[in-house]
């Protein structure tokens, strides 16, 4: 099989497990279903329709208020998922699916949660700073929030887009559509839709796109801000589940094959480890004889 095939079939499709791109997904879409059920109970119960949704969108939303948010600080995680509106949920997950799946291709399955939640937390920590600093948004921050993925989506964007900007998406048309023509017009219509009614939103999502493409400068240099919390997931993972870890370590120490064994050709075995390690931490974790070797199966293969 050549590499490029190989390649193909090691891509993480959607409904694989551990792929955050589908986690990120459902959490939103779990999100959206859980507030609309709620509401939709309230609306029944109490037939105020309105009133109801302003509170509950009020315990999932950012609020621009400091000490509302003093009460409520988990609207700093809530808000990233929480969506009101049908339309906006559908268009921000496309969006997400778009720009998350390219960039969980380059840079690995790994870097996406991490990214997504980083321009999350720098946006509504601007949104809050911003809601504050302006009189006219002070002065009636009681009715201004924060809420759905769109600015934490900005951060995805910036960053796979800082990552690869000549990517090319569909090269059937004309060679393909450069990455950053797509990017450009998300942030288009991304500023355009939020317009000049809210400065602290257009600060939020600012302050989130230029997290991104910090994170993607600190990996270019080698630095995986994002590792922590892969690692705090995994050593959670594993405290639940000792006999996956206990599992992990047989299946290495039990292996037959002789350390150091040379042989001949292009090892299938060595292929396929390349190629792991690329969807689960990108290409540029490969050293120079990874990819060397890379190199000379492909061209073995074609």
């Amino acid at each position: 099989m050549a590499v490029r095939e190989q390649n193909s079939r090691k891509k993480i499709l959607l409904g694989e497990d551990h792929n955050a791109l589908t986690w990120l997904i459902i959490l939103n879409a779990l999100f959206f279903a859980s507030i609309l059920f709620i509401k939709v109970i309230y609306d029944l119960t109490t037939g105020h329709s309105q009133a109801t949704d302003l509170n509950i969108d009020n315990w999932v939303a950012m609020p621009a208020e400091g000490y509302r948010f003093l009460t409520r600080p988990w609207t700093v995680f809530t808000y990233m998922f929480a969506h009101n509106s049908i339309w906006y949920i559908i268009s921000t997950v496309l969006w997400l699916w778009c720009f998350g799946y390219i960039f969980q291709d380059l840079a690995g399955n790994n870097k996406l949660f991490p990214v997504y939640l980083y321009g999350g937390f720098a946006g509504g920590l601007f949104f809050l700073i911003t809601a504050n600093l302006i009189p006219s948004i002070h002065a009636n921050a009681e009715v201004y929030s924060l809420m759905g993925a769109a600015t934490s989506v900005m951060a995805v964007a910036i960053a796979v887009t800082a990552l690869t900007p000549t990517f090319r998406i569909m090269p059937m048309l004309n060679g393909g559509i450069p990455l950053w023509v797509i990017t450009l017009v998300f942030v288009v219509i991304d500023f355009g839709t939020i317009g000049l009614s809210n400065p602290a939103v257009t600060v939020a999502h600012l302050a989130s796109g230029l997290m991104g493409f910090f994170f993607t400068y600190q990996l270019k240099q080698g630095n995986d801000i994002g590792r922590w919390m892969i690692n705090f997931t995994n050593w959670i993972n594993n405290l639940f589940n000792p006999e996956k870890k206990y599992e992990e370590q047989k299946f290495f120490y039990a292996s037959t094959r002789k350390p150091f064994e040379r042989t001949p050709h292009f090892s299938q075995q060595k292929l396929d480890e390349i190629l792991d390690k690329i969807n689960e931490k990108g290409y540029h974790f490969l050293t120079e004889e990874e990819k060397e070797f890379l190199k000379q199966a492909s061209k073995e293969n074609l």
